[in-house]
């Protein structure tokens, strides 16, 4: 049966982290995601796990991904400017195949930008979280429900696909307090997904010889199973190599693990689109926005619906096209100055949709989402 609890979504992501068999936490304090590791510091070690408070941002990853590299479920959380902070290690994270997941709950940018106030500023750069080609795996919780099932999700997508997965809040989730419905310890226990390990003989083992669509075999630390992590391009043992081939084999076997997979990724919401005349595209707390304006507009006579992607990067482009083609009249809808939007325009081919965006650290209001439709 699912429960039912009164949370704020950062308490959420951190109950749903421990419940889905996370076992170590590091990051440092960042406004607006530090409840989350609060939480954690308590429930980790009553449980067995551990949670460190590191020195900064770069430690925190650092030793997140040193727990991944061992065998265990490990979380980092933070918000945009600790991202930035991150970004080098979680490079070393695409390339060597560790899973791992990271928390934004993103704020107002950049660089300092407004701590205390929301914002969507962060999703391209979870798109591209550090250089270097990869494809990223990001999820954006839109309800508190999903503060929990997304957190799920993600770590069962970073231990399927063998690389970082990144969950986006916003300052208004993380801090929303309210009753989320969530599923069973059992339902929950019975979906996680387990990393793949290798029981072969060890002369055969070799992580990263894998299908070109497959991720690396990285079997835990002190098992037994030697292999080299390097942040260099690296052959099946994971020693560096810059053979032409091998480097171009590995980069495209890093971007069909996702590509070739999507449907196992791809999670969208579609909300009252069927009859619908007008088409809101908005994801994150803008949806709650969003899902308020359309029912007051229905009872204006005007037949409004909503798409969201839930699963923000590989972006459902194929629906995208889908949906734009058969609604004239297309709003998206934003807390920044249209992040998402140009990913919308590329997937749909078109240049003519309206907007509604706000980077100022106040929330868009269904009354303006309302003001905006009646104009158009």
């Amino acid at each position: 049966m699912s429960r039912e609890i009164i949370s704020i979504g950062n308490e959420l992501v951190a109950k749903a982290a421990a419940e889905s068999g996370c076992e170590f936490f590091a990051g440092y304090p960042i406004t607006p995601s530090s409840e989350v590791m609060h939480v954690l510091a308590n429930v980790l070690p009553a449980s067995g796990g551990a949670c460190i408070q590191m020195e900064d941002e770069i430690a925190g990853v650092c030793a997140a991904i040193g727990a991944s590299m061992s065998g265990k479920r490990s979380l980092t959380a933070t918000s945009g400017p600790g991202i930035s902070l991150k970004a080098e290690n979680i490079g070393l994270a695409y390339i060597a195949e560790v899973p791992l997941v990271v928390v934004n709950v993103m704020r107002g940018g950049p660089s300092t930008g407004l701590p205390t106030r929301v914002a969507q500023g962060d999703v391209l750069q979870a798109r591209n979280p550090t250089h270097g080609d990869y494809k990223s795996i990001t999820l954006c919780a839109g309800n508190l429900d999903e503060c929990y099932s997304e957190a799920v999700r993600a770590f069962n997508l970073a231990d399927r696909f063998m690389q970082p997965v990144f969950l986006l809040l916003d300052e208004t989730i993380g801090h929303m307090s309210g009753k989320a419905i969530i599923p069973s310890l059992e339902e929950v226990k019975a979906s996680i997904v387990p990393r793949k390990v290798f029981t072969g003989d060890i002369a055969d083992y070799k992580p990263y010889k894998c299908e070109d669509d497959q991720p690396a075999v990285l079997n835990p630390m002190f098992e037994g199973y030697r292999y080299h992590y390097t942040g260099l391009h690296h052959d099946d043992m994971g020693h560096p190599t810059e053979n032409e081939q091998v480097c171009d084999d590995l980069m495209r076997r890093l971007f069909r693990k996702v590509e070739n997979h999507q449907d196992e990724i791809e999670l969208n919401e579609e909300y009252m689109i069927d009859d619908a005349d007008i088409l809101i595209i908005a994801y994150g707390s803008m949806s709650l926005s969003a899902k308020e304006a359309i029912q007051r507009l229905r009872k204006e006579g005007i037949k409004v619906g909503m798409f969201r992607p839930i699963t923000l990067w590989p972006s459902p482009a194929n629906r995208i096209k889908e949906l734009t083609d058969k609604f004239e009249k297309v709003l998206v809808t934003e807390l920044n100055l249209g992040q998402y939007l140009g990913e919308i325009e590329r997937a749909s081919g078109r240049r003519d949709l309206d907007t509604l965006l706000k980077a100022n650290g106040r929330p868009i209001s269904p009354l303006e989402i309302i003001e905006k439709v009646r104009g158009m």
